[in-house]
């Protein structure tokens, strides 16, 4: 006999970094596992260093990492962490991305500039990761960007089935804050039931990042509930001239919808105070109390991770959580 047949065997193992742990505890529950225990810490000079408490040998392990500010830094951690399981001789890692970090670089505008979505997709493919999942892109073209299976996951379904059940469909309108988001603004007509869209005509001037200059409604929205929605609210321009067109247009009221709730600067003020009835946003990346404000909802995605994980673990579909639509 030339070779012994073993036992084929599968061992799902659960790792987080430190930027958002409650959402990893979470999805831990979900999947009734435990978060293998680790060492990390930074160095007085802010090098990480990371070390796993148990042997992750052939193991299928998924880490998960929210890159929220300082973004960088979790970037940094979260290569390390696949490096080390690498280096463990992990069987399989999955890079669990609920926010993927430098989504809106994903394209030249002008010469000499980079891409730095796909830099961020070659270093976790060069560190080790076999496979990536991630929840609503900023642009699905990004998929390409790694040179392996990319889960992309949708929180659209958890923001309609919110509003759907909140507010209806009667008199709803789906509004894209910009041209560049009416596909998306069609997909959550479908949801809410053939509901009509409109969208905002804006510029934005390239040389002045996260300033927007709002123009005009296009379609009807006068006397309807306006939904805003959008993948991302960074410091809240685009939303809150948003809302505050649709108001002046004649609109019932507004509600702002987004998968990621990136929050920074002026943001929280921003919303709080723009005139929408209600923000919601998913739990992909922390929102801390600070940020936190009476017209908010934050809903969670990690049962949607979980379930996602377990596709993925046990070889089964992930498309098939989104009625094959993924």
């Amino acid at each position: 006999m030339n070779a012994k047949i073993g036992t084929p065997k599968k061992n799902l193992m659960f790792f987080s970094g430190r930027a958002h742990p409650e959402l990893a505890e979470e999805v831990a529950k979900h999947l009734n596992v435990s978060i293998t225990p680790q060492s990390a810490y930074d160095f007085a000079n802010g090098e990480i260093f990371v070390r796993f408490e148990e042997s992750v040998r052939g193991c299928d392990a998924f880490v998960i990492q929210s890159h929220c500010v300082p973004i960088n830094q979790w970037v940094m951690e979260q290569l390390i962490m696949v490096d080390a399981l690498k280096r463990a001789s992990a069987k399989r890692i999955t890079v669990i991305m609920p926010f993927y970090p430098y989504a809106r670089q994903d394209k030249k505008h002008k010469g000499r500039e980079p891409i730095s979505a796909r830099l961020i997709a070659d270093l976790f493919k060069t560190a080790g990761a076999d496979r990536i999942m991630t929840v609503d892109l900023h642009t699905a073209q990004i998929q390409g960007f790694f040179d392996g299976p990319v889960d992309h996951l949708f929180a659209q379904t958890l923001l309609s089935r919110y509003v759907k059940d909140q507010y209806g469909t009667d008199n709803v309108t789906v509004v894209s804050p910009d041209a560049g988001r009416t596909k998306l603004a069609e997909k959550w007509a479908d949801d809410l039931g053939g509901v009509p869209i409109a969208f905002i005509h804006k510029t934005r001037d390239p040389l002045r990042p996260n300033e927007v200059v709002a123009n005009r409604v296009v379609g009807e929205v006068r006397d309807r509930l306006c939904v805003v929605i959008d993948d991302m609210v960074d410091t809240g321009g685009t939303i809150a001239k948003a809302v505050d067109q649709l108001l002046d247009e004649g609109a019932a009221d507004v509600v702002v919808a987004a998968s990621h709730g990136v929050l920074s600067g002026p943001a929280p003020e921003r919303l709080s105070s723009c005139g929408a009835k209600e923000v919601v946003f998913t739990n992909t990346l922390p929102i801390p109390d600070e940020k936190r404000f009476p017209k908010l909802t934050v809903l969670s995605i990690a049962p949607l991770l979980a379930r996602a994980i377990q596709e993925v673990f046990e070889d089964g579909s992930v498309t098939s959580l989104f009625d094959g639509n993924a």
